[in-house]
């Protein structure tokens, strides 16, 4: 096959934690470009949140390949500067909200939901119900990408 039908990739590494807390290091392979032409290329977020049911992994242990489930994965944490803030672009202000997140298997993950909605849908409910299946939980120096579908519940925390 010639390279000139390979599409460019970069290896990212990636903490998995699945439902109970078992947590596993893999890397996954990222497109260099996407639609649109948004600078960065893909992001953890949009292979979790692109509608693939199985995507390929590395085990950062062993180099074996594994094929994950995304559904099935609780969070997937990277570095911050891998997931930057959607909309951020835009030049507008941010709506920020300091919150603890209790998965149903009783995990609890805390950090910040940022996020850029129309001033009309800016509630935090507004976008946990309309966000994608894995949306970003701010954690310092990492961003956990949690799936709603293990989500208990949300609370803010007031300071």
């Amino acid at each position: 096959m010639s390279d000139s039908l390979s599409v460019p990739k970069r290896r990212i590494a990636v903490q998995f934690i699945l439902p109970g807390g078992a947590s596993r290091d893999v890397a996954v392979f990222l497109s260099e470009a996407v639609p649109g032409g948004r600078p960065g290329g893909e992001r953890l977020s949009d292979l979790l949140n692109g509608g693939t049911q199985f995507i390929p992994v590395v085990d950062a242990q062993t180099d074996g390949v594994t094929f994950v489930r995304c559904e099935n994965l609780a969070v997937a944490r990277v570095d911050a500067e891998l997931e930057p803030i959607d909309g951020a672009e835009q030049f507008t202000i941010p709506t920020e909200h300091e919150v603890d997140i209790y998965l149903a298997d009783g995990q609890k993950l805390s950090g910040l939901i940022t996020y850029v909605l129309p001033d009309q849908h800016s509630r935090l409910l507004d976008f946990l119900n309309g966000s994608p299946l894995f949306f970003s939980l701010f954690q310092g120096e990492r961003v956990a990408l949690v799936n709603k579908r293990h989500v208990a519940y949300v609370e803010t925390i007031r300071r």
